[in-house]
């Protein structure tokens, strides 16, 4: 094979790691990182150590299966005993962080009484001084708002615990992935090199553009112990090629939850990228072999792992032209900065909109639009829906949006008026404040505040007042993690009997009796 021309095969499944631990935004930005270390991981796993019959028995009900439970039977104990001591010496610096951030906090809240915050920087930790600011709202109310682009360039940010796993996958079958470490084992090839290595886009080019098997070993510098494995991962068989759509009209297709494909003869737009692998027993679905050489725009709504998922956004690098995210509200802990997550994981040309922010092109143009709810109440701005604008058709990918207050969409109806086509999530039950941001918490909350607090969409009463503001031809329910190859991802296993089941029903029911063009999307399809 050595002098032959080979593709990276498309099944080739890749994890993006950090400290062993599946990799998402939140665990690139080095201000929410060293929480995620402290109050998750080495947690998780001290429970693991102390308890693993604890964390066997909770899995064997599937509603467990998204919760603070490591996913492997007591054998493993002294391998994860082993992680927990190596990521515990080897992030000193970050447990420090964290506790500064605890301490920190704890003293705006009971000191800081609306009076100048300067004295109080005297009595920031060491470790945080320089890299934090302290600020009030207009209540008076004290925070940190930290420099995130300074902690960037920072010892606080380090490549080095970055990795990526590559094995084969013939399943859509992967365990439950945030609560649980990568171990490693022998159908797994282990890369350690930081995300933004430019050699990752060589290697991922490879899906459809073949090299010599020979020069990408060298690239990576393959040791010799790790051959057989690597060659593995290649063929000398190429997929069947994508190209850029020719047809006058614009085309949708949809590639699985909320990732979706909107494409002219001169432009390609693709929406939150979660794209599944190609192997021999998959059921119907688009793949990596199914996207163009080139896409000119990847929209992301929001920095949650279902919505930017690096492990996609990695292998597509170097297809992006340009990566279009929401803006972050600049520096507070739970709002990290996508923009600055990404350009420091390797993306080029990545740009920020703020609401009703716009980018024009040749046949239309993208508008961000303001996205409500799902976040748990938190003040998080880094979330927009889009509204597409391409040749004669316009769409609104609306994401996770929960409309709890109708009178935007009013709002927006008087800007933007009718359109075509309405992608809508109603996964309208969500998890918990604290199933994602509980490490973030430095004040501990009641239950009830907990349960309130949710990461939901919109359910049948809330969507169909969307579509009475739009009047959509077209309205289809998405983003619902439903997909077999998303299990992973969001623990999600849904009955007739579930609520967002249930509430998504009513809606394309009533679509349909009004002659709107409706469907609960699931797997792939292609829409004119």
């Amino acid at each position: 094979m050595s002098n032959r021309k080979v593709y990276l095969r498309q099944n080739v499944q890749v994890e993006p790691l950090f400290n062993q631990w599946y990799a998402w935004t939140y665990l690139i930005s080095p201000a929410t990182a060293p929480m995620y270390i402290a109050n998750q991981h080495l947690k998780v796993m001290q429970s693991f150590i102390a308890s693993p019959d604890i964390h066997v028995a909770a899995l064997k009900n599937p509603d467990m299966l998204g919760g603070p439970f490591i996913n492997y039977d007591a054998g493993k104990v002294k391998d994860i005993k082993a992680l927990y001591e190596r990521t515990r010496d080897e992030s000193a610096l970050s447990m420090k962080f964290a506790d500064a951030v605890q301490v920190l906090n704890k003293l705006l809240l009971t000191e800081a009484n609306g009076l100048s915050l300067e004295p109080f920087y005297s009595k920031i930790p060491e470790i945080l001084r320089g890299y934090v600011e302290l600020v009030y709202d207009l209540n008076n109310r004290a925070s940190i708002r930290f420099i995130e682009g300074l902690l960037y360039r920072s010892p606080f940010y380090d490549q080095s615990k970055q990795s990526l796993a590559f094995s084969l996958t013939n399943s859509d079958n992967r365990p439950f992935i945030f609560s649980t470490p990568n171990l490693g084992g022998d159908h797994q090839w282990d890369l350690h090199v930081p995300f933004a290595d430019p050699r990752l886009d060589e290697l991922f080019t490879m899906k459809s553009s073949p090299r010599p098997y020979a020069d990408i070993r060298e690239t990576l510098e393959v040791r010799e112990r790790d051959e057989a494995l690597f060659s593995s991962l290649f063929t000398e068989e190429a997929s069947p090629a994508s190209s850029r759509h020719q047809l006058e009209e614009t085309r949708i297709r949809y590639f699985g939850h909320a990732c979706i494909l909107i494409e002219s003869a001169a432009t390609t737009i693709l929406t939150d990228p979660v794209i599944s692998y190609s192997f021999k027993e998959a059921s119907d679905r688009y793949t990596f072999a199914d996207l163009p050489d080139v896409i000119d725009y990847v929209v992301i709504t929001h920095g949650h792992q279902d919505h930017c998922m690096l492990e996609t956004l990695l292998q597509l690098r170097p297809r992006i032209k340009n990566l279009i995210v929401p803006r972050s509200n600049g520096g507070m802990l739970a709002d990290p900065s996508l923009k600055l997550a990404l350009e420091n994981v390797g993306f080029r040309n990545v740009r920020e909109l703020a609401e009703l922010d716009s980018i024009e092109f040749d046949d239309g143009s993208i508008v961000g639009l303001p996205f409500m709810g799902e976040h748990g109440d938190l003040n998080i701005t880094t979330k927009l829906a889009y509204l597409v604008r391409v040749r004669d058709k316009s769409i609104i990918c609306a994401a996770d949006s929960n409309n709890i207050e109708p009178k935007l969409y009013e709002h927006l109806h008087k800007l933007f008026g009718d359109i075509d086509v309405l992608f809508l999530g109603m996964e309208c039950e969500g998890g918990p404040l604290t199933w994602l941001y509980g490490p973030l918490l430095t004040t501990p909350i009641t239950r009830k505040m907990d349960q309130s607090r949710r990461f939901d969409g919109s359910n049948y009463e809330k969507a169909i007042s969307i579509v009475d503001h739009f009047r959509p031809r077209s309205v289809y329910v998405y983003a619902m993690g439903q997909e077999p190859w998303l299990s992973y991802l969001t623990s999600i296993h849904y009955t007739e009997e579930s609520r967002p089941i249930v509430e998504s029903n009513r809606l394309v029911a009533e679509c349909r009796k009004r002659g709107i063009t409706s469907e609960r999307l699931f797997g792939c399809k292609e829409i004119f």
